[in-house]
């Protein structure tokens, strides 16, 4: 008897000492807002037994500046946008990937991969790609009378307009609307897309870009920028809200997986990515945020209403009009300059 109680109570001190480990399995991932449903993380839990820790932000530029500050013990998966995967990577943020701890990654779309922002995808994995274009609201705004980035700049939409809180997407407008490329490091050409946002700000009602169908779905703005997935969500809950596609063309933009040079978990990271490059879990993701997945072996899984949707995925005239943003290296600088003086009021 003696005996079985010292191995009951060895047993119990093992099975002690073995819960904190268990327990203490985790992956930190920084992401944009809405961005991976509650219920692929719950399953990514149930699989692997790696407890997801989730964290937001609301633009590249908030993710930057705090992994930036992060020296160790940082997230372990982040999701910026495809110039800032450039400026990470020469920056020396970023841990190369494992690609052996990524099998998944075979089901990728070649099209979007080995692009000029991660050559060979050394350090990034695309996780979904779409457009920033027009929303509307048709029962307010008559759907033909905006075609174009200009029409934004109508007197008639003063203080009725919603814009990104996203620098470089709103400098894309203005750029566009002067014949230029959205990602010129040019400062004569950014100061000339400067002057014209100076004379839009009279129109904007609020900036947005953690949840930006909200305010269309609250009423409280009929107009203005958005993501196509935003304004695919949108339209699911009231379907006179509308995504247009801008004559002079989109913001495209790819965002990507990326693990941080302060990363505290490397293999729960890379099974997280793996996880998510699965075509049944990108399928999910699709339906439920509107974007468009670079994970081929989705596409014959989609409910065909979100398949042929052209919000979600766009034509080939569509792309070939918009512009996938890229790094504008020490150009940032000025952008960021006249950006802070549009947003003082300046």
């Amino acid at each position: 008897m003696a005996k079985t109680n010292k191995a009951l109570a060895a047993l119990v001190a093992v099975l002690l000492f073995a819960l904190p480990a268990a327990a203490a399995e985790k992956v930190y991932v920084y992401n944009w807002t809405e961005y991976i449903p509650e219920s692929v993380l719950q399953q990514f839990t149930q699989e692997t037994g790696i407890e997801v820790v989730y964290s937001t932000y609301d633009s590249n530029e908030t993710m930057y500046a705090k992994l930036k500050l992060i020296q160790k013990d940082g997230y372990d998966v982040a999701i910026p946008s495809t110039y800032f995967v450039s400026r990470m990577r020469k920056e020396g943020m970023l841990q190369a990937l494992d690609r052996s701890l990524l099998p998944n990654m075979k089901d990728l779309d070649p099209a979007l991969l080995d692009k000029p922002y991660d050559p060979g995808n050394t350090y990034s994995i695309p996780y979904m790609w779409g457009s920033t274009g027009i929303g509307i609201n048709s029962q307010v705004i008559p759907p033909g009378s905006v075609t174009s980035w200009k029409d934004l700049w109508n007197p008639q939409y003063k203080r009725k307009l919603l814009l990104q809180d996203d620098m470089r997407e709103v400098f894309h407008m203005a750029l566009k609307i002067k014949g230029y490329s959205s990602n010129t490091t040019d400062p004569r050409q950014i100061e000339q897309a400067y002057l014209l946002l100076k004379e839009l700000m009279p129109n904007v009602l609020l900036f947005n870009s953690d949840s930006p169908r909200l305010p269309y779905l609250a009423g409280e703005v009929n107009l203005g920028m958005i993501w196509n997935g935003e304004a695919f969500m949108a339209e699911q809950e009231n379907p006179h809200i509308h995504y247009i596609y801008p004559q002079e063309g989109v913001n495209l933009w790819v965002d990507s997986y990326v693990i941080p040079k302060s990363a505290r978990n490397l293999k729960n990271a890379h099974a997280f990515i793996n996880f998510m490059m699965k075509p049944e879990i990108a399928k999910i993701c699709v339906e439920e945020n509107g974007y468009a997945s670079p994970v081929k072996t989705a596409l014959p899984l989609l409910d065909e209403k979100v398949r042929n949707n052209k919000t979600v995925f766009p034509d080939a005239e569509m792309i070939a009009a918009g512009e996938f943003q890229t790094d504008v290296g020490e150009a940032l600088a000025i952008y960021q300059k006249y950006w802070e003086k549009l947003r003082a009021g300046n």
